[in-house]
């Protein structure tokens, strides 16, 4: 957009990308799995097929940011793709659950791995945390930006300290074996296996983050699909390396339905000591997530704001830059969903409801190609149609059986869109700039 101050170069946006993707999911969804699919190799299969769906997706979204260089994710991307109604709804997505929901769970969870070492209540350190990094990012952009970068670089020091010392340890008694045995295939053909794909997607969300700031970028059309891109392989190694680490250091009946898995897997392998140093690290890695969803989240927000009229107060800025009332809407909604206090049904409505729309935006890419093909395209997936292709397999698959089995979640999902579409109906067709 004209005069916006393009204050994220290639560092801050790779940060972005590994902020985003490394928090809750990975140190919180491993036992729910391994509760599900109680076999080593299957849940090592779960994480590299999450990590080839999210590398999928993020060549996807890398030529729509090139090619559609304005931030907004897929409110913006759904509005020029298809019709300004999806990209309403993606907004209202956005606003009510894409961000809140898993700024919320980052916050729980970090309430939970406090509770290991600090005599404070879990709901109580998961409000606090929001309140903090909202005071960081609501007035300044520099400083939001400055310590986005510094928290994601300890937080993959932490991760690559811990894997390695947890890696040398060796295995524990009842611990899962990650080579393949008689029972993997009947696990990885099980139903459990397909909706463990969707907490495992949850956990890589985040491979799109650049695409919502792509406005606020140094050469969008260079840095945006070179961060996404970058950001997930980093990613990627980083959980095969993690969840090898859990898996060996952790026995099944710990691990079974626990959501702190880090700080188990860090007590059995670096003993008590360790265990509350691990869990304090994770406190850490989980504000530094927070912290890149409050810098992403709001700019959606605020593209929303300047295309529809009645949500124009979400486009206002602070003196410093900041889009301050996106911000405090925003983090108003996560605190909502911290004070529920569930942890498991949240994740499984936010993973679903993302899911949906992400699976929209990258058959977009299908479908613009044959709308608009002279459009200028900087970047251009390889392989193409097959990644766009296996991303609506795995993605589309998982949704269809969480639909199955938890027809609440599809209830829920289809009554927030209808509501959004209700509100939103009467609105100005939003930008297809």
């Amino acid at each position: 957009m004209p005069g916006r101050r393009r204050f994220i170069g290639y560092s801050t946006a790779v940060a972005l990308v590994i902020a985003n993707m490394i928090g809750t999911g990975v140190f919180t969804t491993l036992g729910l799995q391994a509760e599900a699919v109680p076999n080593g190799a299957a849940l090592l299969l779960l994480w590299i097929l999450g990590g080839l769906v999210a590398l999928c997706g993020a060549l996807s979204y890398a030529e729509l940011a090139a090619a559609l260089p304005r931030s907004g994710g897929e409110y913006h991307f759904l509005s020029r793709i298809y019709h300004p109604v999806f990209g309403q709804l993606a907004g209202w997505i956005s606003i009510t659950v894409g961000f809140s929901a898993p700024v919320a769970l980052a916050a729980m969870a970090l309430g939970r791995y406090t509770g290991t070492f600090l005599p404070i209540g879990p709901t109580t350190a998961a409000v606090a945390a929001v309140v903090l990094v909202t005071a960081v990012h609501a007035f300044d952009v520099k400083l939001g930006g400055a310590f986005q970068v510094g928290a994601t670089l300890v937080k993959v020091f932490v991760l690559v300290v811990f894997c390695v010392g947890g890696l040398l340890h060796g295995t524990v008694p009842g611990s899962l074996d990650l080579l393949p045995t008689r029972g993997t295939l009947d696990a990885v053909l099980s139903a459990p296996f397909a909706l463990s794909l969707i907490y495992v997607s949850y956990a890589y969300s985040g491979w799109n983050a650049a695409a919502y700031v792509v406005g606020e970028v140094r050469e969008p059309r260079r840095v945006v699909p070179r961060a996404l891109v970058h950001g997930t392989v980093v990613v990627t190694v980083l959980y095969l390396l993690l969840n090898a680490t859990f898996l060996r250091t952790a026995s099944l009946s710990e691990l079974a339905g626990t959501v702190e898995v880090g700080a188990v897997s860090a007590a059995n392998a670096f003993g008590a000591v360790g265990g509350t140093v691990l869990s304090l690290a994770v406190s850490l890695i989980l504000v530094s997530t927070i912290s890149a969803m409050v810098l992403a989240g709001p700019r959606v927000l605020e593209v929303i704001g300047e295309d529809i009229p009645a949500l124009r107060f979400l486009a206002k800025h602070s003196r410093r830059g900041a889009p301050t009332r996106a911000v405090l809407l925003q983090q108003g909604l996560a605190l909502a969903f911290v004070v529920t206090d569930s942890f498991e049904a949240v994740l499984t409505f936010a993973g679903f409801t993302l899911s949906l729309f992400a699976l929209l935006t990258v058959l977009g890419v299908i479908r613009l190609r044959h709308k608009e093909p002279a459009l200028p395209r900087p970047f251009l997936v390889p392989l193409y149609p097959l990644p766009p292709a296996l991303f609506a397999v795995l993605s589309g698959l998982s949704v269809v059986v969480v639909a199955w089995g938890r027809p609440l979640t599809v209830v829920g999902c289809v009554a927030l869109t209808l509501v959004g579409w209700g509100l939103l109906r009467h609105a100005p067709s939003g930008s297809t700039a």
